[in-house]
């Protein structure tokens, strides 16, 4: 994840998901498999449960909490011979660490334990949990309680440790195992102490009433407003148009595949058949190219536009190019009346006809790179997890896929040549000298599966039982293990990704994160030299990256202190050339896939101010080098991206990545920077336009209104991080690419931002608006542990990103109440019931048979006043329920009713799932 950290390390990780059962994970058998040592009797089963207790304490800088410890037998847990094992985003303070003003330091050895990093390196959030010889023993039955405390504060359930897993007689050798301990947490919202960050932190708790008064009223949508994105010009017209049996698709030129598409596409909801031929003239649809399309008269052709007519029992689709065919055939798609989508769901209830409004629609997109990342190397997911996801993206137009196949906890693409990055590099289990693969990281290894050598973990469900987890927020099993830490693509898996995207017209942008986010990298290829060293010595220094007698140290925001490529090594060098050509040897394999950009990374070396940090130089090897010797960490950090450039383009293809790249006076003319941290009060706010107004190319990336994976707002239940802001779906749909500091209104604690702090900050010049080439949603996945999870964060908030991608220009600020209610009303009235509703289109049978999309259904507002209960929903058109009794039945709620008591309320999507519960007294 993207984080920018000066004063405040960053939050990282920890929590989601099941297994998507559609593929398992290509782990890659160890070439010289380790047989586990024989399982021991437990002597002990233990839990544990965690509670963040008092932020108050240490202001801004630790908050205490607790660990408690229960024994469930069959025998003592002693003072000796066992070790506990857990992931945990925060750093845990050092014996004696804390504050003299409130008089309140780390106190573990009198509690007779020692908490450590766990792992021989001390690199990232592994600690142990161990016991000294003064510990009292835990008897059977009993609950100890133990008193931690840890840097910054916690206030959601994803802030918790997680994955515990428990090894007795020591476990520190090659082959041992460990035992998973079920963990859960606890977190009471009503306790300001658990929910208050800081003195500063004046951000509410979500309530039902906060919610009850920010709720919009159900209001009717017009029909341009129920398209997403919505078309630059919709004209309604007299009568409708009725597709039913026997629908001929009619294409002309090189349109075939996206005839084919849409047979597929109507095919899924339509009874009868459809069928696709060469245009003969009297097709029910029909599909052209226009190379001169302008479709808003200003006397140039738009590319990926397109125009729509429908009349007379005829739809015409006219698009400037082939993609501007695609994308009038998903506006078509969104037409479609929403009870059509919804009888489908079951394919015999599929109706005979259906019909669509006569309409002219003349559009094109504002930006031609409006985009998605997702991060695969902290969690994987399955291709067919991912096709689905490409699938919904084209749908909203999205024609840009951000692919993060590389970072600290996973290398997830299979390289020819150099086997040990999968196998080894892909791999998470427990193994504390990581001589077989990297240790377990973010509370996952192996997900549920065996082969991480950690054994008890939850079974998994079958598939016939009803009861799953709804990850309609935190789930504590999300605590437990679930999560794919390890797998990979294969060639194969990688090509069939690119070539679904392509048959979306969605380009995929690979991203290789270097030279820090690197260590699966550097750890793949230290196992590679170990592996050869003793029978192929240079094969075996072919491609390592770092310099081993390197004295240099520094710890990375994700407190790793061995992340980092070396820039002065040219097997470095070779190495990223090699990646980079088995890259695009995969796009070279698939028709029609282009590879337009590479994203190189290049964001998070930690701070070099205070000397806290040191790069490179005590690194011998740099010293040896004639073209590095003289350069300090900087000179070395800049002469590094340049290489890194010239082997990108090599390729063919333009280089993108993280702004922090030029950061530092590096002119790297071609190279297109994502901006990110722009997090209010930082400093950094204005580096997109100072970029843009340079002359830089520049996609927007802002981590205050664009990453998908902080949490929906300050609800304990809401998993994610809060790092940069709580991002919602509202903070999508109303962010200004031209003139992001009229979203600057609040900071991250719930503090009014001033304007005149901001009046200093680069102002985006007129001429330069041009080089503001697109803006994305971005997804880091130490949360994304399961695909719904996936699902969860990233829907509806992408939904924004799509309307303002396609939609740059807003109304003055004044209006945007208007143009929101309009838009949340169409997300609860025609969008998300579609998406309820919705099946990826498949024409090759590639995908399992799956309906719907888990997007994030709003909790309910209400209060009550005069024994009346009165309740809204954040998208009008949704149901809402209630109950009396405790939620042992639920009532539908239409209109103001009398109640008493406890009141427990949910909200209704139309495919019957339900948000979280929501109290009110």
């Amino acid at each position: 994840m993207k984080r920018f950290l000066t004063s405040l390390p960053v939050m990282a990780v920890l929590a989601a998901g099941c297994s998507d059962p559609a593929q398992p994970d290509p782990v890659q058998p160890d070439p010289d498999p380790v047989q586990p040592a024989p399982k021991p009797t437990v002597p002990a089963s233990v839990s544990v449960e965690w509670q963040p207790v008092d932020n108050s304490v240490g202001s801004w800088m630790f908050f205490r909490s607790t660990f408690t410890i229960e024994n469930k037998g069959p025998g003592e847990l002693g003072n000796q011979g066992w070790k506990l094992y857990f992931s945990f985003v925060r750093r845990i303070l050092n014996e004696g660490e804390g504050s003299q003003e409130e008089n309140l330091f780390q106190s573990l050895a009198k509690q007779g334990i020692r908490i450590t990093k766990a792992d021989l390196a001390g690199s990232g959030d592994y600690f142990v949990l161990e016991p000294l010889p003064e510990f009292k023993p835990i008897a059977v039955g009993e609950r100890r309680v133990l008193d931690v405390l840890a840097s910054d504060w916690a206030i959601l359930k994803s802030d918790a440790p997680a994955g515990f897993h428990i090894v007795f007689s020591g476990g520190e050798h090659k082959g041992d195992v460990a035992y998973a301990v079920p963990s859960t947490v606890k977190l009471d919202a009503s306790d300001p102490k658990q929910t208050t960050r800081f003195e500063g932190d004046k951000m509410p708790v979500q309530t039902p009433g906060l919610r009850f008064k920010e709720n919009p009223a159900l209001q009717d949508v017009e029909l341009k407003r129920q398209l997403l994105p919505a078309p630059r010009s919709l004209t309604t017209r007299e009568g409708k148009v009725t597709l039913s049996n026997g629908t001929t698709i009619g294409y002309a030129g090189p349109l075939q595949g996206e005839a084919s598409y849409l047979v597929s596409a109507l095919g899924d909801v339509l009874a009868g058949t459809v069928s696709s031929r060469a245009t003969q003239g009297d097709e029910h649809i029909q599909l052209r190219i226009q190379a001169d399309l302008d479709t808003d008269g200003d006397g140039t052709a738009d590319a990926e536009g397109y125009t729509l007519d429908a009349q007379d029992g005829k739809i015409l689709i006219t698009g400037a190019d082939a993609a501007g065919v695609f994308h009038g055939i998903q506006t078509l798609r969104q037409l479609i009346p929403v009870d059509a989508y919804a009888a489908a769901v079951n394919p015999s209830n599929r109706k005979a006809e259906f019909s669509v409004p006569a309409v002219l629609i003349a559009d094109a997109p504002g930006f031609s790179h409006r985009g998605m990342a997702l991060d695969v190397g902290r969690h994987f997911q399955s291709k067919e997890t991912v096709k689905k996801l490409l699938d919904v993206l084209a749908y909203y137009k999205i024609n840009k896929f951000h692919f993060h196949l590389t970072d600290d906890e996973g290398w997830r693409l299979e390289i020819p040549g150099i086997p040990e990055l999968t196998s080894y590099g892909s791999r998470r289990g427990f193994d504390l000298a990581e001589t077989e693969m990297m240790h377990a990281a973010m509370g996952s290894s192996n997900d549920l599966d065996s082969g991480d050598r950690i054994e008890l973990k939850p079974a998994k469900r079958p598939a016939e039982q009803t009861v799953r987890p709804a990850y309609q927020g935190f789930e504590q099993e999300m605590l437990n293990f679930v999560g794919k830490g390890s797998g990979y693509y294969t060639t194969k898996d990688f090509e069939e990704i690119l070539a679904y995207a392509t048959e979306r017209h969605i380009d995929v942008i690979p991203e290789i994160d270097m030279p820090g986010h690197a260590r699966a990298a550097v750890m793949s290829m230290e196992y590679r030299y170990r592996k050869l060293k003793d029978t192929n010595p240079e094969q075996a220094a072919m491609y390592r990256l770092v310099d081993p007698n390197d004295t240099s140290k520094h710890t990375s925001v994700q407190a790793y202190t061995d992340n980092f490529v070396n820039p002065c090594l040219e097997t470095s060098y070779a190495f990223l050339t090699k990646v980079v050509q088995e890259v695009k040897a995969r796009y070279d394999a698939v028709p029609g896939a282009r590879l337009l950009v590479i994203h190189g990374g290049g964001d998070e070396l930690p701070s070099l101010q205070n000397g806290a940090n040191v790069w490179w130089q005590g690194s011998p090897l740099c010293k040896q080098n004639a073209a590095t010797k003289d350069l300090d960490d900087i000179g070395l950090a800049n002469h590094f991206f340049t290489r890194w450039s010239e082997i990108i383009t090599a390729t063919g293809a333009k280089m993108t990545g993280w702004d922090d790249v030029i950061h530092h006076g590096l002119s790297l003319p071609g190279f297109i920077p994502m901006p990110w941290s722009n997090v209010w009060g930082w400093g950094r706010e204005d580096d997109a336009y100072k970029f843009a107004n340079e002359g830089y190319s520049v996609i927007l990336a802002h981590s205050t209104n664009l990453y998908m994976d902080l949490a929906y707002n300050k609800d304990p239940d809401e998993p994610g991080y809060y790092w940069a802001n709580f991002t919602d779906e509202k903070k999508t749909f109303e962010y200004r690419p031209f003139d992001i500091y009229a979203n600057a209104t609040e900071d991250r604690m719930g503090n009014p931002i001033n304007p005149a702090d901001l009046k200093d900050k680069v102002r985006l010049k007129a001429e330069n608006k041009k080089n503001i080439i697109g803006m994305q949603g971005l997804l880091w996945s130490e949360n994304v542990k399961t695909p719904e999870v996936m699902e969860y964060l990233a829907f509806p908030k992408i939904l924004g990103v799509a309307e303002r991608a396609w939609n740059p220009e807003l109304p003055a600020v004044e209006e945007m109440p208007a143009l929101w209610a309009q838009f949340t009303n169409a997300l609860g009235q025609s969008i998300l019931p579609r998406l309820d509703a919705y099946r990826p289109v498949d024409p090759r049978g590639e995908l399992p048979d799956t309906v719907g999309v888990n997007y994030r259904i709003p909790l309910p507002g209400a209060e009550i006043s005069g024994g009346k209960l009165t309740a809204n929903v954040r998208f009008p058109g949704l149901g809402i329920e209630y109950s009396t009794d405790n939620g042992t039945t639920w009532k539908r709620y239409s209109a103001p009713v009398d109640v008493s008591g406890r009141v427990l309320l949910r909200s209704l999507a139309t495919d019957g799932r339900t948000s979280r519960v929501a109290e009110l007294n």
